[in-house]
């Protein structure tokens, strides 16, 4: 019987969600979920200085926006300190660890030493083998023992196997001298607990991996599977940063890119199946595996997530478009749409999402719905509202007030009225779009009649003509 999956996404809540862990968290959630696992929450939030709840409260927005659950409670690695010292006590007691009683001075000056001499700085303590007998009434730090001869494999799902030399560990510390543990035994300790079978993060951390494994080898915990996936990049192929524009979650979702677009998106930088760049999510739950990740950096292209969360706008329903720029105007800090906005802008969906890259776009296509009378033209649309076109609209609108309001007897009185008018239909578009939207771009003529109704659209009709 095969072992359930378990993976974990466990942020620092000292900011915002970093494009780069909304990531992480994606690749554990499609993983974990795709395979009928649990994906668990973990806040490591042992550095008190620069962990705050407005950090946390921002880590969980984000992952609410992305739509990213997490089953069970969320785990504060803080709270778990005690767990973790006692893991520490046991090794000590076991004699795979030991009482170091070395001072900052005398391991600076060991180091500076080593390197007058060209030697290695890696410290190797006096107390590792000492006996208890010789132990002072001091302070120590607890540190575990390294192997010293062979080698550790991490065998890791992107990057291969990758060989450490046991020569180069430390005896790494495990508790400081204040009691408190270091967070490499923190992460180990709660991995564990939790039931982490399978570890997905940045590969920053694939260094970490072989300092832990001795942690898990002397406890003789099961080490979990290693997948540590490539950093992204920005379009000038450096580490991705603030110069090369957003970088928090929230503020993607700000800026309007719709959910879905977003996770198909973040699933993409780093992860391929086959030459598909748009997919629906379950397609992503069914497709995503480890073996997929790319070993090299993914590159961030903000033009490549217009194109995705376009695909993603024109194939939501319409019900759930409307919702989502609900959300997004709520997290905007825009003004809601009225009861009256809301069914108008859903009914007027069908013609504007097919075109539309981010909600801003969408919302700003649907002008014409959510405004209201009178209508201010702006400058361009006000261009086309010349004394000429004026009388045209005035002359129109009667012969479209006794017809069928379908597309095609719209269209066949706009011709007509064109026709006698010795003129072509384009020439009274520009007027029309002015009087019914304000705007000079805007959708079609016909999709705005048919979305506004007759009564609306004649009343902007006969404003305009004056």
């Amino acid at each position: 019987m095969t072992t359930p999956v378990v993976t974990r996404f466990a942020p620092s809540p000292t900011g915002f969600l970093h494009i780069g862990g909304a990531r992480t968290a994606l690749f554990n959630w499609l993983y974990a979920r795709g395979r009928g696992g649990q994906f668990l929450l973990r806040i490591e939030d042992t550095d008190r200085a620069r962990s705050t709840p407005e950090a946390t409260a921002a880590i969980m927005q984000g992952m609410a926006w992305l739509g990213l659950d997490h089953d069970g409670d969320i785990v504060s690695q803080f709270d778990n300190a005690p767990r973790h010292a006692e893991v520490a006590l046991d090794l000590l007691a076991q004699g795979k660890a030991y009482k170091c009683f070395a001072t900052q001075e005398e391991i600076s000056a060991y180091r500076d030493a080593a390197k007058a001499e060209g030697k290695s700085t890696l410290y190797h303590s006096p107390w590792r083998d000492a006996d208890a007998a010789d132990h002072p009434d001091a302070p120590y730090v607890v540190r575990i023992k390294a192997p010293q001869s062979g080698t550790t494999v991490i065998r890791d799902e992107v990057q291969g196997d990758v060989t450490i030399q046991n020569s180069t560990l430390d005896d790494m510390v495990l508790l400081r001298s204040d009691g408190t543990p270091v967070y490499m035994l923190a992460v180990v300790v709660d991995d564990h607990d939790m039931g982490v079978t399978h570890v997905v993060r940045g590969d920053d951390h694939l260094n970490n991996a072989a300092r832990q494994m001795m942690i898990y080898d002397a406890m003789g915990w099961d080490v979990p599977v290693w997948a540590h996936i490539p950093l992204i990049h920005g379009d000038d192929g450096k580490k991705l940063s603030k110069r090369h524009g957003a970088l928090g979650a929230q503020e993607y979702q700000v800026m309007g890119y719709p959910a879905a677009g977003m996770r198909n998106y973040l699933a993409r930088l780093g992860w391929s199946h086959g030459d598909d760049e748009f997919f629906t999510d379950a397609q992503a739950l069914e497709w995503f595996d480890l073996n997929g990740i790319r070993k090299s950096p993914a590159q961030f292209d903000l033009k490549k997530l217009e194109n995705i969360c376009g695909q993603h706008i024109a194939t939501t329903s319409d019900a759930a478009l409307r919702r989502e720029c609900e959300a997004f105007l709520e997290a905007a800090g825009r003004p809601a749409l009225t009861p009256q906005q809301s069914e108008g802008f859903e009914k007027a969906l069908y013609c504007l999402k097919e075109r539309a890259k981010t909600l801003p776009e969408l919302l700003e296509k649907a002008h014409f719905v959510l405004t209201s009378r009178p209508i201010a033209p702006d400058e361009k649309a006000t261009k086309n509202l010349d004394n000429v076109s004026r009388g045209m609209l005035s002359e129109l609108t009667p012969q479209l007030q006794n017809v069928s309001w379908d597309k095609e007897t719209l269209e066949e009185v706009m011709n007509s009225f064109a026709a006698a008018k010795d003129t072509k239909f384009g020439k009274l578009a520009g007027p029309l779009r002015a009087a019914l939207a304000g705007r000079a771009v805007t959708p079609s003529v016909y999709d705005m009649m048919l979305v506004l109704g007759h009564d609306e659209t004649l009343a902007r009709l006969g404003d305009a003509a004056g």
